[in-house]
């Protein structure tokens, strides 16, 4: 029997729950949606994607009470986060909420963010055409005709955002004592960093990771842009992704600890905003930072 709270099916386990192929997405459409944190609209965003290798993952909406709207993780969002968590490279379909558990086309915010898996993207949308009621895949690109995307700023060739990469970042205070193997460490700071190597910001420059503590466990995430700037997620948002995703359902008061890794002194600061939303969501945890610098350009 699934988890309560599960973002992530392996082949086996998706064929468990019905999903046997790209059309059987639907199906877990009403479980995703019971998953989304909505207390503001009350309008829960399910998506439910599947990998060249059969895994199905999950994303929800997830909004954060007392901040302005554009501070929520919408469902397509969430998912692409989930996968780039997980180091999955390779995302062939999704099916997105719109009504109920009817899915549709994403938004155009989420279209835009999309673009950062390709050009053009491989990714197919599931949508029922309401003239008569079929179920039809449709290209990212088709919805998209004119985009604006990677290609129109990076080079040719250029690593996008599910692509596995390394900063190369290493801490500007020497006393702060990194651990070698930093995935599979407990400390916070060493999550931190980790995931600010795995930062997507080929726009800014300016890669950054954040790491949550909630009693034993810690959570990480990393900041992802998009080539129209505005869609890009912030690290806190990609860690929470990873809070939701793996808690159990846990409360974000509960966190008790965050760590932020940046460099120093750059046009695009995580500092500021990482804080008021942590102190928000999160009022007892303690907030640290961390500089660092890109050891491909010795500052």
């Amino acid at each position: 029997m699934a988890q309560e709270n599960k973002f992530v099916y392996t082949p086996s386990e998706a064929a468990e729950v019905g999903i046997h192929g790209p059309k059987d997405l639907p199906k877990l459409m009403d479980k995703a949606m019971s998953l989304a944190l909505v207390p503001v609209s009350k309008f829960g965003v399910g998506v439910v994607g599947l990998t060249s290798k059969g895994e199905v993952y999950i994303g929800v909406n997830v909004e954060l009470p007392g901040l302005p709207l554009h501070n929520s993780i919408h469902g397509e969002q969430f998912l692409v986060t989930n996968l780039a968590l997980n180091s999955v490279e390779e995302l062939t379909h999704i099916a997105v909420s719109a009504t109920g558990s009817i899915f549709g086309a994403p938004c155009g915010h989420c279209r835009q963010f999309y673009q950062e898996l390709g050009t053009p993207p491989a990714v197919k949308i599931l949508i029922k055409k309401p003239e008569d009621g079929i179920d039809e895949f449709v290209s990212l690109e088709s919805l998209m005709p004119e985009r604006f995307g990677p290609d129109s700023l990076l080079p040719a060739g250029s690593p996008l955002l599910l692509a596995q990469r390394d900063n190369r970042l290493v801490l500007l205070d020497n006393s702060e004592e990194i651990c070698s193997d930093r995935e599979d460490c407990s400390h916070p700071k060493c999550k931190a960093l980790a995931a600010a190597n795995r930062s997507y910001a080929p726009y800014s420059k300016c890669p950054s990771g954040v790491a949550l503590k909630c009693g034993d466990e810690v959570y990480r995430g990393w900041y992802i842009e998009s080539v129209a700037y505005n869609p890009s997620l912030g690290p806190v948002q990609a860690a929470l992704v990873d809070f939701v995703a793996r808690s159990g359902g846990k409360k974000f008061e509960e966190i008790t600890e965050a760590v932020l890794v940046e460099k120093k002194d750059v046009d695009v600061s995580q500092e500021a905003m990482a804080k008021i939303v942590l102190q928000k969501i999160a009022p007892g945890c303690v907030f640290k930072v961390l500089h660092c610098y890109d050891t491909k350009k010795p500052e």
